[in-house]
């Protein structure tokens, strides 16, 4: 294997790792310290912390545990490898963080609980981009978005209001203003992680539509095709100044593959003409589903 295949194989989880670090800071640095129940494996966690005092990295690890043969039955064991993978992180990232960040990094609960929320929701949101996990509700939804047209976030949102809905019930060791108070930031919290996941997610998935005049077209088609593996169209063209016929080139790709085409465009020609354009939405192979 050469250092670039490696690299390749590689560099999905080393995005999930640090897709998982961005989750852990937040429940470690924002959410625990102020005792805010949050949404997922990782709420019930906390609320079985503020309870009993164990820590979230051991309860997340029992707790998603149950969900892997799910996953790897529903999802795939490609699925399931990234999965376990991040639980694993995950449970030793928050075993390792809790006790290093013992004390409130934000003050204001209010403030940790948007920001908790929002970190929750770009380290979930770049664990989804890889196609990775990090357990718990997450696994549902991508089961539930695999054969329904329906966001991660939003199914994440209705599953975990009956978890944060239950820290009213759980921590019976608080007065019941302040068990409200822990249920109405937790919800600000998930509301914040949802909508955030889905940013994420549908900044990776904006796709660009691209025409390429070039008389090297043959070979740019080609590379397209055979590096980034994505399709291409070749229309008869006419430039109306000087009346030449000429080829022009047309794919889609998505928006995170467009540095990989443009260094391809410029290897073979640097005074190709370029036109991009952003899409709506691209259905089919190799992009989304069409969905009614």
């Amino acid at each position: 294997m050469t250092s670039k295949s490696v690299l390749n194989i590689a560099r999905p989880y080393l995005v999930i790792a640090f897709g998982l670090m961005v989750f852990s800071v937040a429940w470690t640095a924002f959410l625990l310290p102020h005792q805010i129940s949050g949404s997922g494996v990782s709420g019930i966690s906390a609320i079985i912390f503020y309870a009993t005092g164990i820590p979230m990295g051991y309860t997340y690890f029992a707790i998603n545990a149950i969900f892997l043969a799910i996953a790897m039955r529903v999802l795939g064991t490609g699925f399931g490898i990234k999965t376990i993978y991040g639980i694993a992180l995950g449970a030793a990232m928050l075993s390792v963080l809790q006790p290093l960040i013992p004390g409130q990094v934000v003050g204001e609960k209010f403030m940790s609980a948007i920001i908790g929320g929002g970190l929750c929701g770009v380290g979930v949101g770049i664990i989804f981009t890889q196609g990775g996990s990090a357990g718990g509700t997450d696994i549902i939804a991508m089961i539930v978005t695999r054969y329904r047209n329906i966001s991660p976030g939003r199914v994440i949102l209705y599953c975990d209001v009956v978890i944060i809905s239950s820290s009213f019930l759980v921590l019976t060791h608080l007065e019941s203003a302040q068990r409200i108070e822990t249920m109405v930031y937790g919800f600000v919290t998930m509301a914040i992680q949802a909508y955030t996941i889905d940013a994420v997610l549908s900044g990776n998935r904006q796709s660009l539509q691209v025409f390429i005049f070039s008389k090297q077209y043959e070979a740019i088609a080609d590379q397209i095709t055979t590096r980034i593996r994505r399709g291409v169209t070749v229309i008869e063209g006419v430039g109306w100044f000087t009346k030449e016929s000429q080829k022009v080139v047309i794919t889609l790709v998505r928006k995170n593959e467009a540095s990989d085409l443009y260094r391809i465009i410029k290897g073979i020609d640097d005074k190709a003409f370029i036109t991009v354009a952003n899409v709506m939405g691209v259905y089919g192979k190799g992009f989304d589903n069409i969905t009614v």
